[in-house]
């Protein structure tokens, strides 16, 4: 009986901890956003040092945008291409998911945590991507501030 009382007890803890997304955190998307680490479905973790590219997303007021794969730059600029992931965020049951269509493939993750530093999504394997708030690289001594 003491068992189940700890039991519900962190499971009502756990669902009164989840943040609740609004639409008007969505535009904190907006950015170069760049991978820290990938949490498995069991637990494991596997932390990422230095990144060879960011994630650039643009999400409009309706909800629709992309995101791009950008590499930074020693002069504090972004080599881009033009390959990108159309985005479309969708709200459903208290849930926000972003749908990615490519001209290869669809699919969606769930938008789990965001802040002005922090993004966190959770794809269909249960893996969940953690994100940090990326700044330009500047290494030129120069005083001038990027863009």
């Amino acid at each position: 009986m003491k068992n189940t009382f700890i039991l519900l007890f962190l499971l009502f803890l756990f669902v009164s901890c989840q943040q609740k997304i609004k639409p008007e955190d969505i535009a904190k998307i907006n950015g170069y956003w760049e991978i820290e680490k990938v949490v498995f479905d069991q637990g494991k973790e596997k932390d990422y040092g230095v990144n060879e590219s960011y994630d650039y997303f643009q999400i409009d007021n309706k909800n629709k945008g992309f995101r791009k794969k950008v590499m930074p730059q020693l002069d504090g600029t972004f080599m881009v291409n033009d390959t990108q992931e159309d985005v479309k965020v969708r709200f459903k049951d208290d849930k926000v998911f972003f749908d990615y269509a490519t001209p290869y493939a669809k699919w969606s993750e769930e938008l789990i945590a965001i802040s002005d530093k922090e993004l966190v999504f959770e794809n269909a394997d249960k893996k969940e991507y953690h994100y940090k708030k990326a700044e330009p690289l500047n290494i030129s001594d120069d005083g001038k501030k990027t863009k």
